[in-house]
């Protein structure tokens, strides 16, 4: 019977690592180019470059891969390509609401992308404002449990502006009004340090709870195919699972 090394696995996982890696690159690079172009080269006056460029740190993204990504945003450096920013909207298994946030040149490879993804996972792409009804646009600040207490955070989040702080087992979730972002993000940076990650995101206001873990596990497998591709930026779900649940998902992942 064949059997498979130890360094076989190993270079498989690696395989694996280095293409997710490689992705992450392609977007924090797409971001980047947009940011530049839309508000210039310099982060002290461009929050959503300064963003994307913390984003690239911490993928740990080459210096001279994040320099290329702002160069190609000057004027003069056009590659050809326009990148414009679309929501899509759809359902996932158990009817959880999905949006898909994507950076892309090509609307209809795109669009035709994600149904295909959507259809191959057990979900269905759907209409625009087919689900944003469900979701707030508001700021995430996710700062590290060890940085500080549950009250220690909620108080320092509450001085600087925030509307909500959730602290759990996986870090202190600090919330925003869009509008308050860059500001609270700034207070908290002086005050506990670089978050572990931060942005604009939609946080379901209403919730699909789902209790089987297989279900679970489909959702969390479109989400996965979803997020493998260059065009999209970010995939947000309204799904709620239990504390059982979700350990047992971050074991898996």
């Amino acid at each position: 019977m064949a059997g498979h090394s130890h360094a076989s696995n190993v270079a498989v996982r690696k395989g694996a690592q280095d293409k997710k890696r490689a992705s992450a690159f392609t977007k924090v690079a797409r971001e980047i180019t947009t940011a530049v172009r839309l508000s210039g080269p310099d982060p002290d006056a461009n929050p959503r470059l300064r963003l994307a460029i913390l984003k690239g740190r911490a993928v740990d993204m080459p210096n001279d891969r994040i320099k290329r990504a702002i160069d190609l945003g000057m004027p003069g450096q056009d590659d050809g390509k326009v990148y414009e920013e679309v929501r899509y909207e759809g359902y996932g298994p158990n009817g959880v609401a999905v949006i898909v946030e994507c950076l892309t040149d090509n609307r209809t490879r795109t669009v035709g992308d994600l149904r295909i993804i959507f259809t191959k996972n057990g979900g269905n792409l759907g209409d625009s404002g087919a689900v944003a009804f469900m979701f707030d646009r508001v700021g995430e600040i996710v700062i590290a449990v060890d940085k500080g207490s549950a009250d220690a955070m909620f108080e320092a989040a509450v001085e600087a502006g925030a509307e909500n702080v959730e602290s759990t087992a996986d870090g202190h979730f600090v919330y925003t009004a869009v509008s308050d972002f860059a500001a609270v993000r700034e207070a908290l940076v002086k005050k506990f340090g670089e978050p572990a990650r931060s942005g604009l995101v939609f946080k379901g206001n209403v919730k699909t709870p789902v209790s089987d873990l297989a279900v679970a596990e489909s959702v969390v497998k479109l989400t996965d195919a979803l997020e493998e591709n260059d065009d999209v930026q970010m995939v947000f779900t309204n799904m709620d699972v239990s504390a059982e649940i979700a350990a047992r998902l971050a074991a898996e992942d």
